[in-house]
């Protein structure tokens, strides 16, 4: 029986790992979850799966307690949750910066991790690759583009790979120029198209920073150049990604939009167990399948993706903590949806370059860029940095 890890249990991906964990009792037992603030679903749970024995929580306001052996608040309560578990994989579903140090720890005690926290790898890239190769660990995506590739990826050798193709839906303002982006409403920008997410996500997806953060990740979960790492329009998101083969071969990954097949595979992977999904994707139902060559001037934030992957050192933690920041505002209504990309190709300007960063100097890039957005747009006597 494999023992299980959950960070971020509470959130959308961590829910759609319980119900998969549910739907295999023999195969799994859940020993460890985290959240950030909601006790009292993290109560639920622990009570649904009495094998729990740590857990981590932000903050309590609510005080509810737990009867269960170990319980951790702080900063510091997914590492010492982790610390203070036996398990076999850890399943990173938080959302942020914060997911990087709890994936280190994992890797560090010789554990592997399925990921769906795409800032490990976009600001940490350069630490996790390090530790993944001293320590002989893996790492499983979650997110679908990933998966995707992971399992394209099986229908060939690594040597063999001519590129990844990484598909993108354009996101809500898809048929729009630059121009008609001027006055876009929050609220226009919330409304994706194909896919019904977070609100953070739903905006990345927009202005093309969330491919961009898939093109870094892909660079480190399947060691390749980004030379060799494609991104595709493709409006109707039935496939998830694509893996080309020097004999011309493209294997394609398509499916409805349930997480839970992703998930899945990277719990159970290589084994494919029977999933009941309430809209499978059914072929004769798909109208077409179209496909756009990618436009890097009306998406600059991937242009400038591949500069900061390439470059490597802290500029991803200075990309994500500013992103993170400018969406924020944006949301708030404080700034407008082009500013949301001026924010972080400032940021990224003056951010002093470190090549070879500590997970200190990381956690430092990252505060700074979110102080800089702020300042840059004289808000600092409007906002808490955090």
């Amino acid at each position: 029986m494999k023992r299980i890890v959950l960070l971020g249990a509470t959130g959308s991906i961590g829910r759609q790992t319980l119900d998969v964990l549910s739907k295999h009792p023999d195969e799994f037992s859940l020993v460890g979850i985290c959240a950030g603030h909601n006790a009292k679903e993290l109560k639920k749970i622990a009570e649904a799966f009495p094998s729990v024995e740590a857990i981590g929580l932000f903050e309590n306001k609510e005080g509810i307690t737990f009867s269960c052996e170990h319980v951790f608040y702080g900063e510091e309560n997914m590492v010492q949750c982790i610390q203070h578990c036996d398990y076999d994989l850890l399943v990173n579903a938080v959302v942020g910066f914060r997911g990087l140090k709890p994936t280190l720890e994992s890797l560090r005690k010789g554990k592997d991790v399925a990921l769906a926290n795409k800032e490990s790898l976009v600001a940490g890239g350069v630490l996790v690759k390090k530790m993944l190769e001293k320590t002989n660990t893996k790492l499983y995506p979650i997110d679908s583009e990933h998966s995707a590739i992971f399992q394209c990826l099986q229908a060939g050798k690594k040597e063999e790979v001519r590129r990844l193709i990484i598909t993108a839906s354009g996101g809500s303002f898809r048929d729009r120029t630059r121009e008609q982006l001027q006055n876009v409403s929050v609220e226009e920008a919330l409304a994706h198209p194909n896919w019904n997410m977070g609100k953070r996500i739903t905006i990345d997806s927009a202005t093309m920073v969330n491919k961009g953060f898939e093109v870094i990740e892909a660079h480190y979960l399947f060691d390749l150049p980004y030379e060799k790492i494609d991104t595709v329009l493709h409006a109707q998101s039935l496939i998830h990604s694509m893996v080309e083969y020097n004999d011309n071969a493209i294997m394609a990954q398509l499916g409805s939009a349930d997480m839970r097949l992703p998930i899945q595979y990277a719990l159970m992977y290589p084994n494919r167990p029977y999933l009941k999904e309430e809209h499978p994707l059914d072929m004769t139902k798909t109208l077409s399948l179209d496909f756009k060559e990618m436009d890097y001037e009306r998406y600059p934030m991937l242009k400038l993706a591949y500069q900061i992957g390439r470059k490597e050192g802290n500029l991803g933690a200075c990309f994500n903590g500013a992103d993170e920041k400018a969406v924020e505002l944006f949301l708030d209504k404080k700034i407008t949806f082009l500013q949301i990309e001026e924010s972080i190709e400032k940021a990224v300007e003056a951010a002093t370059f470190i090549a070879n960063p500590t997970l200190e100097e990381l956690e430092r890039t990252d505060q700074e860029a979110r102080e800089f957005v702020v300042q840059y747009w004289g808000l600092e006597n409007q906002q808490k940095i955090r």
